[in-house]
């Protein structure tokens, strides 16, 4: 009976040496707790795009009035919008708008990829000056204060270099700066008392185009 006690004890205690010594080799000599590395297996790299390279400024659209397409799904018998706007969006990736990015006074194709274009599915007048239902592009040229927008008939082309041959209007806005920053570059409608403003914003830079109707 002693002996089996004995031995029960002896176990104990080899039981709690081997804790202690592993405890002691789980603190490192510097004192500092040793960090269990909780960070997930990250996984492998997604496979890309079979048929075309995935985009990283993509495509958008913006309506006049807001929101249309889910207007109209909602009620078919919605009149026609005002205006769309598409375009690609660039974002800052780390930049600035003109320290990195633009030149003042140089053309600009107000986004990224093929040239941004506004659809008007009805006669407007755009900053004072009357312009016909159609489809357009849109560049601009950004000067210190204010921007130059620029309405052009030179549809379905690559923005990177504009034909002012053929330019249907310019319109002098001007620039307001230290607005929230917006990493992604966007053209957006907003309502007016007298139809809407294409609003365009990068970085903490904003501009109005006025369009009534």
């Amino acid at each position: 009976m002693k002996t089996l006690q004995h031995s029960l004890l002896l176990l104990i205690a080899l039981t709690v040496f081997a804790c202690k010594e592993e405890k002691k080799e789980a603190t490192p000599t510097d004192g500092h707790a040793v960090q269990v590395d909780t960070l997930p297996v990250l996984p492998q790299e997604m496979p890309g795009n079979t048929y075309a390279p995935v985009d990283i400024s993509p495509m958008d659209m913006s309506y006049f009035p807001v929101d249309y397409p889910k207007i109209k799904m909602a009620n078919g018998t919605v009149a026609p919008p005002v205006a769309r706007v598409v375009y690609s969006r660039p974002h800052l990736q780390k930049r600035r708008l003109f320290s990195g990015i633009l030149k003042h006074d140089e053309p600009w194709r107000l986004g990224a990829n093929e040239s941004t274009e506004i659809d008007l599915y009805k006669n407007v007048t755009i900053d004072g000056k009357k312009i016909k239902a159609g489809r357009y592009i849109l560049y601009c040229i950004p000067h210190k204060d204010s921007w130059t927008i620029v309405l052009n008939s030179n549809i379905d082309t690559w923005g990177l270099k504009q034909d002012p041959a053929k330019d249907i209007e310019r319109f002098k806005v001007s620039a307001t700066f230290n607005n929230p920053i917006l990493e992604y570059f966007t053209m957006v409608f907003e309502k007016t008392d007298t139809g809407a403003n294409l609003v365009i914003g990068w970085d903490d830079v904003v501009v109005k185009l006025p369009i009534s109707f």
